[in-house]
């Protein structure tokens, strides 16, 4: 890679753009309620996929109907790339509020089916595909929506791009945490035949009523600043997907680059309690409960890591993070299956949030550093669904395959081991490149 084949220099920090009109909270919720809705759907649906699996497909061993689940889980996500293209392409040529007002309607939709979809015992084989069906809406809306709704955070103030663009990632620790307590206290609460008949629809419907709050609060804010100093013409240059792939190819493999770890120790995280349901036989209500905890690390540090990162660098706090990351997931795996208990599970959720969390609070402002503005909302959203699609979206089916073949339950691990080496490398690149620090 040479500094030639892409962008000449790194982006500007939009310093010269207006000031924004909306108050930086209502800007925060704007931005962040959509990608809380979406993951919110990824997570709940992460977890509950032993009882989604039951009611989708046919009667077979528990284990095939889970890899079953988990595999619409992850074919779902190659539509995300194309949804990423279009729909970020539209948020830089349009504007970011009309491309999140937009993504935020077709999520509706698709969590509508699922909460209203029959099962396989009901309308044979249109259940999975509407499953399937359902999933390819929200994957297309959520394509677009964190190249939109990150721009639209780190644009509005160029000295405190890192702790507003942290806000993201912070609003999928919340999405974690509403997803987990509700398949805790629904576990806890229901028996098992209740979970399977109805009770996993619950939390989609309560995500189904978030839709419209969402879209009010999207309705209602400014633009981006930084959209407002362009002309149409620069609008209609840059926003051609030929110039993306044609100019912005360091900064796509970098945006995505960095992403991998992260993403893969999300999903991940999200898989472990069903590990621990189906590996380990602890109680459902207690392994979800560990999640709880985790999503409230998320939610809460986030932020604090991305002011962190604005006043002594961000890539100075993410680079060790990766490292611990890489170096701890096998161990902290090994003692997990041989301790086998809810307290040894809670303290390895606790270690990796924590973790997750020191990486990825700087994480969304370092990816759109890697870009223009008036291409930061197509290469965020193509970079980060193409590796979200990669890494993240087959992550549970990944984990769930290599227990069966191997045999070996810390074998994940090893799987997180690999991939944290290639967000170290795209850190690097990303300081030598892009003189991102």
């Amino acid at each position: 890679m040479s500094s030639a084949a892409s962008t000449p220099s790194p982006p500007s920090p939009d310093a010269a753009a207006p000031a924004p009109t909306t108050r930086p909270v209502r800007v925060i919720a704007a931005a962040t309620i959509g990608n809380a809705l979406e993951w919110f759907d990824i997570a709940i649906y992460a977890m509950l996929a032993i009882y989604i699996g039951r009611v989708f497909f046919p009667e077979s061993a528990p284990s095939v109907q889970l890899v079953q689940a988990f595999g619409v889980f992850g074919v779902t996500y190659l539509i995300r790339p194309l949804g990423g293209l279009l729909l970020g392409s539209y948020a830089d040529r349009r504007g970011r509020k009309k491309a999140l007002v937009l993504s935020i309607r077709l999520m509706v939709i698709g969590t509508g089916m699922i909460v209203v979809m029959p099962g396989y015992a009901t309308i044979g084989l249109f259940a999975p595909l509407g499953i399937v069906a359902a999933r390819l809406i929200q994957g297309f809306a959520a394509g677009g929506e964190f190249g939109a709704a990150t721009s639209l955070l780190v644009e509005q103030n160029g000295r405190r791009r890192g702790f507003l663009g942290s806000f993201q990632f912070a609003s999928q620790g919340l999405a974690t945490l509403l997803a987990a307590g509700f398949a805790a206290g629904l576990t806890a609460l229901l028996s098992d035949a209740d979970m399977t008949a109805w009770g996993w629809r619950i939390p989609f419907a309560f995500g189904l009523l978030v839709g419209p709050v969402g879209y009010y609060i999207r309705r209602h804010v400014d633009d981006s600043p930084a959209m407002a100093d362009s002309d149409d013409g620069a609008k209609r240059v840059s926003a051609q997907l030929g110039g993306l792939f044609r100019y912005q190819w360091g900064g796509l493999l970098i945006a995505g680059g960095v992403l991998v770890v992260s993403t893969t120790l999300n999903f991940i995280l999200q898989y472990l309690p069903t590990f621990g349901i189906s590996e380990l036989g602890l109680s459902p209500s207690f392994s979800f409960l560990s999640l709880v905890i985790t999503g409230a690390i998320l939610t809460f540090v986030t932020p604090l890591v991305g002011q962190a990162g604005d006043m002594v660098g961000r890539v100075r706090i993410m680079l060790p993070a990766a490292l611990l990351i890489g170096v701890s997931v096998v161990p902290l795996f090994l003692w997990l299956t041989a301790a086998r208990t809810f307290g040894v599970l809670v303290v390895v959720m606790v270690v990796l949030g924590l973790l997750k969390a020191l990486y990825y609070g700087a994480l969304p402002s370092v990816m759109a550093d890697a870009f223009p503005v008036r291409s930061r909302a197509t290469g965020l959203s193509f970079s980060y669904n193409t590796t979200v699609m990669a890494f993240g979206g087959f992550t549970p089916t990944i984990a769930a395959a290599l227990v069966a073949t191997t045999g070996r339950q810390e074998s994940p691990g090893y799987y997180l081991l690999a991939v944290s080496f290639v967000s170290v490398a795209a850190l690097l690149a990303a300081v030598r490149w892009r003189g991102i620090r």
